[in-house]
Formats: C-alpha cells, structure tokens, sequence
C-alpha cells in the first residue's frame, strides 16, 4: 500500500547504545549477501543510522578512475550480458563504474527468490579504452546502475547514479531532466545538502514482467530514508516512488518530488545568442495542476540573476517540467535532439497537504548546466527524530499523463519594446475551441504587476486553431513583473493560465 504524507513521533525514544558502524557495516549485517529480503528492514536500517551521526563516504576511489575526464569516462563500457537478460524476464541490470564526477561508491544487491546476492566488483566486467589500469584494482564497488526493458526492441529506460538522482525516458526519446529522490536547501547562503545512496536492492523481476522494484537507503548529514521505486517502462514509463525519512535534525527547507532540467535559451528569452541553433533547452515549462483544480502554465527562463518563484497550494493534483516542443526544426540540433527529452509529470499520491511548488532558475552561459529546479516544499517543518512518510507518481514521456481540457499555452515570445525598456511580448494559445467556431465573446484578460501593460491585441488563426495575444510591457522602474493571463469566454477560462515573471 502506497504511504501518504504524515508526522509521527511515536516509538522514537533512544534505543540502548548499539556499537558504532558505518553504515556500509550496517548494511552489510542486517541485509547483506545470503540473508532473506525484507524491505521493512530496509527503512529500519534507515531508523537505526538516524540515530547515530553521519559518516561521510570514504574517499576510496583510485586516481586513475577520479582524474578521468567526461570523454574518458564515457569509453568506460560494461562487456557482461545485462544481469537476467537470459531469463526473460522483461527488464535487466547494467552495473555502472565509478570515476568523472561519479566518485562515491554505492553497493548492489540483487533480490533472487527472496535471499539477497551482492554484485561483486571486478575490473574485468568492464572495458577501459585508452585507460591504463593498475594490476591491484580492489572491489571498489559502482556508482549506480542501468535499467533494460527486454520486451520488445531492448532499450534502456532508467539511469540512477550519483548523489539520489536518477532519470528515465519512454520508448524512442533520450535522456534529459533529473528526478531527485530528495532536495535540502537548495539556493540557500549556507549551500545546498546533497543526500546519496548508500545501497539498492534489486528484486529479480518475474518471468515476463514489465516493471522492477528498487529499494535504496538514503543518507545525509541532516536525514537518512529508504526510497522504494517500481518502474513500469513503455510508450510512458511510469515509477512509483515511495519514501520513509528519518530526521537527523529538524528539515525547514525540503523538496519532494524534484525535478532538474536544463534551459539556456528560446523565443522568449534568446539572449543575444551566437548560435546556429533557435532555440537550446529540454523542458519548455512548468505546468502545474493546483488544488483548486486550475491549470497553470509557467515559461521557463534563464535570467541574469537567480531568480525564486513559489507557487502556494494545498492538496497539490500535479506538477512537472514539460517539453512542449516536438519539432526538430525549433531546435535544428542533430546531435542533443531536444524536442525527444522528456516530460515529467508528478502526481502525489494522498494529500500533501500546505506548502508551494518552487522553480529555481539559475544563471547559466552553457547547456551542460542543470539550471531549472522544480519542486514541491510543504509548508511544515520535519521535526528531529520524527518519521515522515510521502509517495507520488512520475510520467516519463512525450506528453504529461493528463492534459487540460481546455487552449494550451504552445509559444511566448519576447523581444525589444517600442521605447526605453518596454518589452513586447506574444502568447500563443492553441486548442479546438479555437478553431472556426471562436466565440463571440471571447477575450483575453491580462494583469501586471508592478509595471503596466499597452496595445492588448487578440489576434485570431483559426486554421491553426490558434489565437495570439500581444502586448507591451512597460515595468517603468522596477526589476521584477508579474504577470497572469488567459482566455475566457462566457466569464469562463478556456485556456489554462499563463505566468511570466519579467526580469531584466
């Protein structure tokens, strides 16, 4: 049964002292190889470590691995068959080295008829390319692993390594924005706190299968959890997460349900760019479904400063950074093909109750960056020593799982203004409502703030089923402007809703 967001403190009081270990030791004593699987004990093991202070990771890796650059560590390939591969049974397992950026080790084990088996390192499952190994290589372990779908044409759908992020695509796409299985503090002066994996246990899938189940313990210097994910890939690859936290010390900034993505630039935002190509992002915007059962749609922009925005909410239906654009020729990029990343959808599973999604947009000159950071923050603090449970489902794929029944938001424009720092501005919604039997009465309904706004035009195409809404923006002095638009008809939307914030 899926968990939901709660609070307890019940059962919490101090355990008699137990024998300090890292928690590989840990690990390795109550779920390590030949012992029976119980995934109850994973999230106690998460319970045990909270009590006890965090043990960073070992710095452990050898130099020849950690002094790779990106193009060396790419040549790194796995030669085995993908684990289970041979036994038709849907998906399969690549383990991943360590090395580039990728430097904490994290321990495998597989899950075969309920005894667990740990997936011992071994140069030799690897080849190195230009790499000139040493000869007393020791078992340092992965950094993550691969997920095969077997069924069909194979392809692999899912990548978790590094830190707790981990990614996934639907069938035909390539990879693009990062889920996080847990965000602290990020954009705050103190720094961000980056939680990692310590283990996963992979339960062998049944013959014929189409989804996994992983079980990872989670650890930082301010919380540990255990993060269940069952994966379904497809045409939509859909992953169930489910979370058990434990709080070193009292969480006042947490983000669940994160999502990084990269943005440089677009029509909205093109940055005086020398560049062949129109347009260099993987997620068009955040679409949000709020409580209220409105649809919001918010551009996504790269600003000169960081910019923070907080949608507040309670009881959250959906949230996600989507690409909206599918064309090769809005990007003309043959090598990073973004109109194929995907869009990610998360839908909460229970109430979540008070708090705001947030959008992060950082500052960025290059596309290498992951500069755009969506996330659902709740209101409450976690308390030390407390236990907090959360689930929520992500979509992987071409398009959210649920679009609004109403004119979506397919372009904004942004350019030069006709004097000082006016801006002008174009939104394009589309939709069949808009096609040729536009209402009569329908209008758009625009507000700013601070700042105004002149020469509001409705500029109809009904062959495209498309209407265009222009207008100037003139923030006069100040820095920041807010503004909200849609369309109505009969005093009711008929387009979901558009935010901007204007920056210089």
């Amino acid at each position: 049964m899926l968990a939901y967001i709660g609070v307890s403190v019940a059962g919490l009081a101090c355990a008699s002292a137990v024998r300090a270990q890292t928690p590989q030791a840990t690990i390795s004593a109550r779920m390590g190889e030949n012992q029976r699987f119980d995934p109850a004990v994973v999230i106690d093991i998460a319970r045990q470590l909270a009590k006890k202070p965090f043990v960073a990771p070992p710095n452990d890796l050898p130099d020849v691995f950690g002094n790779l650059n990106q193009e060396q560590y790419a040549a790194i390939r796995y030669t085995q068959p993908p684990i289970w591969s041979a036994e038709s049974r849907g998906i399969s397992i690549e383990p991943l080295h360590r090395g580039f950026v990728f430097r904490d080790a994290v321990d495998l084990y597989l899950v075969e008829d309920g005894a667990i088996r740990r997936i011992a390192y071994n140069p030799s499952l690897f080849e190195f390319g230009r790499i000139n190994l040493p000869n007393n290589i020791q078992d340092i372990g992965f950094s993550g692993f691969k997920l095969i779908a077997q069924n069909g044409k194979p392809f692999d759908f899912a990548i978790i390594q590094g830190g707790t992020f981990f990614r996934a695509i639907a069938r035909g796409q390539t990879y693009g924005a990062i889920a996080r299985a847990l965000t602290l503090r990020p954009a705050e002066a103190r720094g961000e706190e980056f939680p990692l994996f310590r283990a996963f246990w992979l339960e062998r899938p049944s013959v014929g299968s189409n989804s996994i189940t992983v079980h990872g313990l989670l650890d930082s210097e301010s919380t540990t959890g255990a993060v269940r994910m069952t994966f379904r890939p497809g045409d939509m690859t859909i992953v169930d997460v489910e979370t058990s936290l434990f709080p070193r010390v009292n969480l006042e900034h947490v983000g669940l349900g994160g999502i990084a993505s990269t943005y440089l630039y677009g029509p909205n935002d093109l940055l005086n760019s020398d560049d062949i190509r129109p347009a260099v992002y993987e997620s068009s915007g955040l679409q949000m479904l709020n409580g209220s059962g409105e649809w919001l749609w918010r551009p996504l922009h790269n600003p000169e400063t960081l910019q923070i925005s907080a949608f507040v909410d309670s009881s959250p239906k959906g949230f996600g950074l989507l690409q909206r654009e599918r064309s090769y020729e809005a990007f003309q990029d043959d090598e990073q093909r973004f109109e194929r990343r995907p869009s990610v959808w998360i839908e909460p599973l229970g109430d979540w109750g008070q708090g705001s999604v947030q959008l992060l947009e950082i500052p960025t000159d290059a596309e290498i960056n992951d500069n755009i950071l969506a996330y659902w923050r709740p209101k409450a603090a976690m308390a030390a020593g407390s236990e907090v449970a959360v689930a929520y489902r992500q979509y992987w794929g071409w398009n959210a799982p649920e679009r609004p029944p109403l004119a979506t938001v397919t372009q904004t424009r942004s350019g030069r203004g006709s004097s000082g720092r006016r801006r002008r501005f174009t939104v394009d919604f589309s939709g069949d409502a808009l096609g040729d039997n536009l209402p009569g009465d329908l209008k758009s309904v625009l507000t700013v703030g601070p700042g105004t706004f002149q020469n509001l035009k409705l500029l109809p195409y009904p062959e495209r089923k498309t209407v265009r809404v222009a207008f100037e923006l003139d923030p006069g002095n100040e820095n920041a402007c807010e503004m909200r638009l849609l369309l109505e008809s009969g005093g009711k939307p008929i387009s979901e809703t558009w935010l901007y914030r204007w920056t210089p």
